[in-house]
């Protein structure tokens, strides 16, 4: 790995065609991983670090000190004396354009000083109280289950459903072949929110309402999965179906131990595919769960959100959390997506 990383064009130095290639990377990876760094350094600012204008990348937050007499830790703040010295006074109030401090050291004597003439000084620090106090706040255990619940039951039945059409549209011959193939293809063009009224007025008729299987079952059968599946199954002999029939394999058999694990890379496309689907929805559990013991934590996500305030700190520590699980399953099935999505356009 070390060495493809620091291989060159010329023979012994960086050609300028190296240079090139470098910055490009650099600047594709900055803009690809920029966002996600700042949002994971983001979760471990406090409230007031985050108000704080111009922002920082690195989760500072202003020092405190405990002063005889207050209850409370007093913020600090460098402050210039009149022979120019800098001290660090801490802030016992503050009323209008001054703030009345004292020091530290001497809490007795009582400074007032116009608030443009001050500094806060800070110092890093992490606030994992972000991630420790979700748990307190409400049930993250509750919201995590719903969310793995889905994700796992949904994916997993797309797979399904989906590699058995893309088995019957790929290998089997019948009239009306090529119609119904387009008219699943077809489907794609129509926009989802137009089809979410009838699909909960169907779930509510069958009393789905408020229930894991509402979220699951409408979006269990995608076209997406169907196309890449078809594209991909093509490509396998159909000579090694004959050879199964020839040796009394059923149907079953012949999808089961010969078509599924020759798709393998089609099918790990379409569960990181389909995982991403089901785990960041949010609208549609929205409309159909209503009680917040249901809730995903994607819903769970929007009760960080008020009309008047809004708690950032919680809010992306959380979205931190929720993306991890994607993490994971891209991590271990990347290797896959290459293979598939090239083994798919083939024919």
């Amino acid at each position: 790995m070390a060495n493809f990383l620091t291989r060159t064009r010329g023979r012994g130095r960086l050609d300028w065609t190296d240079w090139l290639s470098y910055a490009y990377l650099s600047l594709g990876l900055l803009v690809m991983f920029g966002p996600v760094l700042w949002l994971v350094m983001s979760s471990f600012k406090t409230e007031g670090a985050l108000a704080q204008f111009p922002p920082s990348f690195l989760p500072y937050a202003q020092k405190t000190a405990m002063v005889p007499g207050h209850g409370q830790p007093l913020p600090l703040f460098e402050v210039k004396d009149a022979q120019g010295h800098t001290r660090e006074l801490a802030q016992v109030r503050r009323i209008g354009l001054v703030a009345t401090m004292v020091d530290p050291k001497d809490p007795d004597t009582v400074v007032r000083v116009p608030i443009n003439d001050r500094k806060p000084v800070n110092e890093l620090r992490f606030a994992t109280d972000n991630y420790t106090s979700l748990f307190g706040k409400f049930a993250f255990g509750k919201y995590l289950w719903n969310s793995v619940f889905i994700t796992v039951v949904a994916t997993v039945l797309t797979l399904l459903f989906n590699s058995m059409a893309a088995f019957a549209l790929s290998k089997y011959r019948f009239d009306g072949q090529k119609t119904v193939y387009l008219a699943i293809i077809g489907t794609l063009m129509i926009p989802p929110t137009i089809i979410m009224v009838p699909a909960f007025l169907v779930v509510s008729s069958m009393g789905l309402l408020n229930n894991p299987w509402g979220v699951i079952l409408p979006a269990v059968a995608t076209p997406t999965g169907v196309f890449l599946l078809r594209q991909y199954m093509l490509t396998i002999p159909d000579e090694l179906l004959e050879a199964a029939r020839m040796d009394n394999a059923s149907e079953w058999r012949i999808y089961w131990k010969i078509i599924l694990p020759l798709s393998a890379p089609a099918l790990a496309v379409l569960a990181i595919f389909s995982f991403m689907w089901r785990w960041n929805d949010f609208l549609w559990p929205l409309i159909v769960l209503s009680k917040s013991e249901n809730f995903t934590l994607q819903l769970a996500l929007n009760s960080f959100q008020g009309e008047l305030n809004t708690q950032w700190n919680y809010l992306l520590a959380m979205t931190v959390i929720t993306l991890l699980p994607i993490t994971v399953v891209f991590a271990f099935l990347q290797k896959y997506i290459t293979a598939g999505i090239a083994g798919a356009g083939v024919k």
